[in-house]
Parts: structure tokens; C-alpha cells; sequence
């Protein structure tokens, strides 16, 4: 079975996850999010099957040696993320269009495998500045952390190229209409690529 995707990646802070959630939320669109699987502790009030799908690690690598994921990486250290097989078949046979919220890697992987039948978007914030700031305003993370952050979105930013579209987030409405108009066009252009599982 496939159907269409639609992959969102941007590096932490840009804004994709309120991207993606005001689309679910308001488009009217046939969308269905992917949940992804992760061996990290789940954190705050997350639930296992609906904001994650939360395993150990010796089980994650188990799913890898059986194909059971349609990517995966190790994020950090012990730290895996990765997408199971039988949510695209469980969305798809809903008759929905896969949403995906996911890092970089992540998406430029899934774009690779899924081909044609996906559209991959890179949400970026007006300039590293703008995003460090709102790191930052966050207050969540520490000065280490926000600094290794800004290290790794120097180097995402780089791939953006790679994707089909850039959205620059600087006023969120306009950011989620631009995002909600690419996606509208592309479930509406054909179908092209009859196997989707290609690695």
C-alpha cells in the first residue's frame, strides 16, 4: 500500500511542531500524523501510541534488524528516533496523507525513500539570531544546551536546499497559510510512485 506524504523539518525552535499542529487542527485537509518511536523517557504528561511509540533500546534495534522502520537514527548518544512502517500502512489504509514532524536527517531520509509521492518542507527562522532568541525566551534549556543546539541548526541549515520548499517563519499566520497551501497543492497534483518502500 502507499499514498502521499508530507515531511516537515526544521531545526529546534523554528516553529515546525505549531506548523504542523495548525494544520491538523484547521487545514480541512485529509492529514494524518505520523507518530514516531524513540527510545528516550517519555517527559511531562506524553503517552505512549499518541505522542510517541516509547521503546527500549534493545527492542528499537530489533525493529531496525527486521525492517520494521522506514528510517531511523541515533540522535544522541543511546538516543534513537525512527519511523515504524505500519503507520504510514495504518494512515494510508484510512485514507489519509502521512504528516511528518522530524529532524533534518529524518526528513531528508524520508524523502529519499518515499520519493515522488512526498513533499518535503524546511520551516526556517528568519536568521540563527532570531532563533537563538527564541531558544532563549523559551527558558527550557541551559546555555550548553542552547549553544549545542545552535550548532546543530548551523548545519541543518545548510541542507535546506535539499527540500522541496523553504517557509521562513517570521509572522506564524503567514508561515502556516504559505504551509497550508504547498501541502493543498500537492495532494492534489497525481500519484506517481507506485512502490514507496524503497530502501
Amino acid at each position: 500500500m502507499s499514498g502521499k506524504a508530507v515531511i516537515f523539518s526544521a531545526p529546534s525552535g523554528s516553529g515546525k511542531t505549531t506548523i504542523v499542529r495548525h494544520l491538523l487542527e484547521n487545514s480541512g485537509l485529509p492529514l494524518g500524523f505520523s507518530i514516531s518511536a524513540t527510545t528516550r523517557s517519555a517527559r511531562g504528561k506524553e503517552l505512549n501510541g499518541e505522542d510517541y511509540f516509547f521503546m527500549t533500546v534493545p527492542d528499537f534495534k530489533k525493529r531496525i534488524a527486521n525492517g520494521d522502520l522506514v528510517e531511523w537514527e541515533e540522535v544522541y548518544e543511546g538516543v534513537y528516533y525512527g519511523t515504524l512502517k505500519s503507520e504510514l500502512e495504518r494512515l494510508w489504509s484510512a485514507g489519509k496523507t502521512v504528516l511528518f514532524d522530524v529532524d533534518v536527517v529524518g526528513g531528508l531520509k524520508l524523502r529519499e525513500t518515499l520519493g515522488d509521492n512526498a513533499l518535503a518542507i524546511f520551516v526556517q527562522p528568519p536568521s540563527l539570531k532570531e532563533l537563538r532568541a527564541r531558544l532563549e525566551k523559551r527558558g527550557t534549556d541551559s546555555k550548553e544546551r542552547i549553544d549545542e543546539r545552535m550548532e546543530k541548526a548551523e548545519w541543518e541549515w545548510k541542507k535546506s536546499a535539499q527540500f522541496d520548499h523553504i517557509v521562513v517563519n517570521k509572522e506564524l499566520k503567514v508561515a502556516c497559510e504559505e504551509a497550508a497551501s504547498l501541502v493543498k497543492g500537492h495532494l492534489e497534483s497525481r500519484l506517481d510512485a507506485p512502490n514507496v518502500f524503497k530502501g
